[in-house]
């Protein structure tokens, strides 16, 4: 076990893959959780199963969408926990019930939007609902840079962003939240910042000193906004043994003050360390689910290492 951060935000780690995983079943990548509103995890990712329900405990209680997904990446439940799933394979964001049942299909299968046209969708990499109105908030992502707005039945109200360094453009749109107050926070993963709007697109601030910020997760249940970002790796193999360049989290308060960092070593096993985390969810208790994508940003380095892709993060106190 390893204890990370102090004070409020102090949390254990075994270091362990979390989940009781059937026996045969691999993750191969996960690279999304989400907890809905009885702390059940949803675990998106690549092996044979790309949905995994367990409880807050990691039993597990069911799975689904072997017929549905090409290439999972985001997952995001919603207030009423209804389950959107992004698939960057096919170019889609699904709303889906709890037991895997469709709803709602944003984007056609396949047909993916010309690259950088501003259309939907790209590869579009994840979704939040708005817990004041129920629009959904799309980060879309490898082949845009854009931000696509919708309402509650998916007609699409208006985009932003465009590719670029500046306030309001985006290299990676690789995740996005939403508070209560309707503040939106966008993991701009290449500009290894997170930027925050609001609900229309516009700008208002943006938070750097970070590592390739590739999650985010606005969490409103506790006295205060705190939003979490999940970081990899940005050094290079010369020096991968510097510490403070992730892969790591880092818990913000909603004014964009750090309140915590969560891993200062390089990648590895041991407790208290990630590899590549991709996906972030934090549950009632204030655990933090860890979903990483190991073995794609690591696995040709480690051939034949089975690597780590779900951590859970234990508050204390």
């Amino acid at each position: 076990m390893a204890i990370l951060g102090g004070g409020e935000f102090t949390y254990e780690a075994s270091g362990e893959e979390w989940g009781e995983l059937p026996d045969g079943w691999q993750y191969n990548d996960a690279t999304a959780v989400a907890v809905d509103s009885r702390d059940n995890v949803y675990v998106f990712n690549r092996g044979g199963h790309p949905i995994i329900v367990y409880d807050s405990g990691g039993r597990f209680l069911r799975s689904w969408g072997e017929d549905i997904f090409t290439m999972p990446h985001g997952v995001a439940i919603g207030p009423d926990d209804s389950v959107y799933c992004a698939d960057v394979g096919d170019h889609t964001v699904r709303k889906l019930t709890p037991e895997g049942k469709l709803l709602l299909t944003l984007g056609e299968p396949g047909r993916p939007a010309d690259a950088m046209s501003g259309e939907p969708f790209r590869a579009p990499t994840h979704l939040a609902v708005d817990p004041r109105s129920g629009e959904l908030l799309v980060s879309d992502g490898y082949g845009n840079a854009r931000v696509h707005r919708y309402d509650p039945d998916g007609r699409l109200i208006g985009s932003w962003g465009e590719s670029g360094t500046f306030p309001g453009h985006f290299n990676i749109v690789h995740n996005i939240a939403i508070d209560g107050d309707g503040w939106v926070y966008v993991a701009d993963r290449d500009n290894r910042r997170v930027q925050v709007f609001d609900v229309e697109g516009g700008y208002q601030a943006q938070w750097v000193n970070l590592s390739r910020a590739a999650c985010v997760y606005a969490d409103t249940r506790g006295r205060r906004t705190l939003v979490y970002v999940g970081e990899y790796f940005a050094g290079l193999s010369s020096n991968a043994l510097g510490r403070y360049l992730g892969p790591r989290v880092t818990i913000f308060e909603q004014s964009g003050e750090v309140a915590a960092r969560l891993g200062d070593e390089s990648y590895g096993d041991d407790p208290g360390r990630f590899y590549a985390p991709h996906g972030i969810a934090v549950d009632s208790r204030g655990d933090i689910y860890v979903a990483e994508v190991s073995a794609a940003e690591f696995g040709a380095m480690m051939p034949g290492k089975k690597l780590r892709s779900m951590q859970k993060l234990v508050k204390q106190g």
